[in-house]
């Protein structure tokens, strides 16, 4: 069994969800790639990475992937390498921060490109617990996002592709909110270039994700620890990838695409998903009371292909106990793909409240002082859906 095999399995499904979409679509996705030149930002994160290796594999005239890890950005090239060889196009990758002069420099030295595919964001909800994260985060989420979207206008590109959230559907954290917000301002800036997006759920063992320190812990020998009532959808890292392409490319200004996912099959929770984790590595999870018994007992417990676990009801900021993709008033097509919905043209933004929130971000940056109850207020103005509450527990007071 292949990883990407085990990881379908682990996460309950049997094939690919974009499968038949891809197949439909193959020669358009194909024959768009071939005749364009890409820049791929945030390239070098787990999705980033998908992505860039779907557009490499149709042979693009360009692909340049652009990340603030360098050592990520190696991994990229060593891995495309490995698999899918060598193409004709330009093929580059540039350790640059989109928010530096070195960026303008690069982007005013290239010719224009024809799509912008922007994957960077800051997206642990963890990322919200200080102010000085939080506004890293407002930098990265949506002012790099809108600066991005205009160098796309300026270069005369046919697509602005970026990625959001499920969780900027009716929001109860702040990482979530930033992203609706993101969208408010690209919806703005879709009057100067066409933009198009995708929301979708947790990638599975990407990157920080909590399935990929299942990983980390079994390769340090430490207990494995999640959330028993939490319950997300997941979906592969290369699915991930064909998702964000089938937006950036055949989306229509303004849509956001989402994987169709089937509660009954793919609502899942942490703790099942680490049962099946240690199951599949040929370990039994023994379910401890606390966490000192679950680091205490490792040793013990590994010799006899044994685990141990700490599950927990979570309690801490900004935890959904759900997952969803869309707003009741937003508008669906649910035809036009076999899996994937599209929300069509529903972004709305008040031009008013954007330059407010704005300033407003601008003079907390200037001022000596940065309070987070301040940034959050700007928030709730912008996004009065907004349903945050301070619990004063974080993701990072959990082992």
């Amino acid at each position: 069994m292949t990883i990407r095999d085990k990881t379908l399995d682990l996460i309950g499904r049997e094939r690919p969800l974009f499968e038949d979409d891809l197949a439909t679509h193959k020669k358009e996705l194909e024959q768009i790639v071939s005749d364009s030149r890409c820049l791929v930002i945030g390239g070098a994160g787990t999705i980033g990475q998908a992505v860039s290796r779907e557009i490499f594999r149709r042979h693009p005239k360009a692909l340049h992937v652009i990340d603030i890890s360098e050592n990520n950005l190696v991994e990229l090239v060593r891995d495309i390498r490995s698999s899918l060889g060598y193409i004709d196009g330009d093929f580059q990758t540039l350790p640059l921060d989109v928010d530096s002069a070195s960026f303008d420099a690069f982007a005013r030295s290239q010719e224009p490109y024809d799509y912008i595919l922007n994957l960077s964001a800051l997206k642990h909800v963890r990322s919200e617990k200080d102010p000085f994260t939080l506004m890293r985060m407002i930098n990265v989420n949506i002012f790099n996002a809108e600066k991005a979207a205009h160098l796309a206008a300026k270069q005369g590109a046919k697509k602005y592709f970026a990625v959001s959230t499920d969780k900027a559907a009716n929001p109860v954290n702040l990482m979530g909110a930033s992203k609706r917000i993101m969208e408010k301002f690209l919806a703005r800036a879709s009057h100067e270039c066409p933009v198009s997006m995708a929301r979708f759920a947790n990638v599975a063992f990407s990157d920080g994700s909590l399935l990929h320190g299942f990983n980390q812990r079994i390769l340090k020998q430490q207990p494995i620890s999640a959330p028993r009532d939490v319950r997300r959808y997941f979906i592969t890292p290369n699915e991930s990838g064909e998702l964000c392409l089938l937006s950036a490319l055949l989306g229509k200004n303004r849509d956001i695409f989402f994987p169709k996912l089937d509660s009954g099959l793919n609502l899942l929770t942490f703790s099942e998903i680490a049962i099946r984790f240690l199951r599949d590595l040929g370990y039994e999870a023994v379910e401890c009371g606390t966490e000192d018994e679950a680091r205490s007992r490792v040793a013990e417990l590994a010799p006899e292909k044994k685990w141990p676990v700490y599950f927990f009801d979570s309690d801490t900021t900004g935890e959904k106990p759900f997952e969803e993709f869309f707003m009741e008033d937003e508008t669906l097509d649910m035809d036009s793909f076999q899996n994937v919905g599209v929300i069509k043209d529903s972004l709305t933004y008040d031009e008013a409240a954007l330059e407010r929130f704005e300033h407003g971000i601008r003079q907390i940056a200037e001022s000596k002082d940065w309070e987070k109850p301040a940034i959050v207020e700007l928030f709730f103005k912008v996004v009065p859906e907004l349903q945050h509450m301070e619990t004063g527990k974080y993701l990072d007071q959990r082992m």
